[in-house]
């Protein structure tokens, strides 16, 4: 088991990176970062595990309902028409022979709701992914190196879901706060079977059951609480050396934030980020719905299934909305 100094993140983040690092392994051109783990025989064998036919959206809601809270101006989205039936019914004529249409238009923070971090939302000490100094690679005009347009047709594949709320949870969910380990992964692995073998090229979907727990303070009027940035269960600062060893595509959670919260240092905030996105080069879902899934996956006994996850690609960005759709 890896171990850390909670007083010294500094030495702990520095020494992990130098571990991990994956900066040089694809050439110095590289924007793509563990999606080259993802090559066509993957996804091939993704795409055979689309047996019964069956699809899960694994997206939250898009719409002003949602948990953001004002954090580094992150908004819900704002959903506004454009034109609706009113104006075909009562308003003037805009199109000849009686024809009417409705547009609309959505206002959002690109990490608002089920969403990819890309390879240049998260730098260490002013470098981003691949050794590049941050300020060559997102300006004012967005990134212009590693946007997420780069990985458009990237991700689609074999995803394989971790169930560590049901497998090691009480009553299928984590406690905020609680460090999910590279132990725990290997025993929600275990306890899952066969098909929930991790490996190389992958697209890891781990469930603590956080967001099982804020729905059900939704469902009894006490809205998201802090489900946007506060406590929650996520994976420990120590599995950088598993998810690096693992060679994983990319890795997403049903949490805001992917690691545990609050972070496992005396003074710290996402530690793991500053190791995983600039040094691994590890692309990180965040916010995603994993509940139904798991619920099939725990009624079949299968845990692998076909995950097409493309991100919308605004040009430029450094993370993208999402609707993940799982199919078995």
């Amino acid at each position: 088991m890896t171990t850390f100094d909670r007083s010294d993140p500094e030495g702990a983040i520095a020494a992990a990176a130098k571990r991990v690092s994956n900066w040089g392994r694809w050439g110095a051109d590289d924007v793509l970062g563990t999606l080259n783990f993802l090559d066509e025989a993957k996804r091939a064998q993704g795409a055979r595990l689309a047996r019964r036919g069956v699809s899960f959206s694994l997206a939250q809601r898009f719409d002003a309902e949602g948990p953001q809270k004002g954090w580094r101006r992150r908004t819900n989205p704002v959903h506004t028409m454009l034109s609706s039936g009113l104006d075909a019914e009562f308003g003037p004529a805009e199109f000849p022979h009686g024809l009417g249409g409705a547009d609309d238009v959505v206002f959002m923070p690109l990490q608002a709701s089920t969403q990819w971090d890309g390879l240049g939302h998260i730098f260490d000490h002013g470098t981003a992914y691949n050794g590049r100094r941050a300020s060559q690679v997102v300006t004012s005009e967005g990134d212009r190196l590693t946007g997420i347009e780069t990985v458009a047709d990237r991700i689609a594949g074999r995803g394989v879901l971790l169930d560590v709320g049901r497998a090691i949870g009480a009553e299928g969910e984590l406690p905020d706060g609680f460090a999910i380990t590279a132990e725990d992964l290997e025993a929600t692995i275990a306890a899952q079977g066969e098909t929930a073998r991790v490996g190389r090229g992958d697209l890891l979907l781990v469930r603590t059951g956080q967001l099982t727990r804020a729905r059900r303070g939704i469902a009894a009027g006490d809205g998201w609480g802090d489900y946007a940035g506060g406590p929650a269960p996520g994976l420990s600062f120590a599995t950088a050396d598993w998810l690096h060893s693992s060679e994983i595509a990319g890795i997403a959670t049903d949490t805001w934030g992917f690691e545990v919260r609050p972070n496992e240092f005396d003074a710290a905030f996402q530690p793991l980020h500053q190791v995983a996105i600039p040094h691994i080069g590890l692309f990180i879902g965040e916010l995603w719905d994993l509940d139904t899934l798991a619920a099939d996956c725990a009624a079949d006994g299968v845990y692998e299934f076909l995950l097409v996850a493309a991100p919308l690609p605004v040009t430029g960005a450094v993370g993208a909305p999402v609707n993940p759709l799982a199919v078995k």
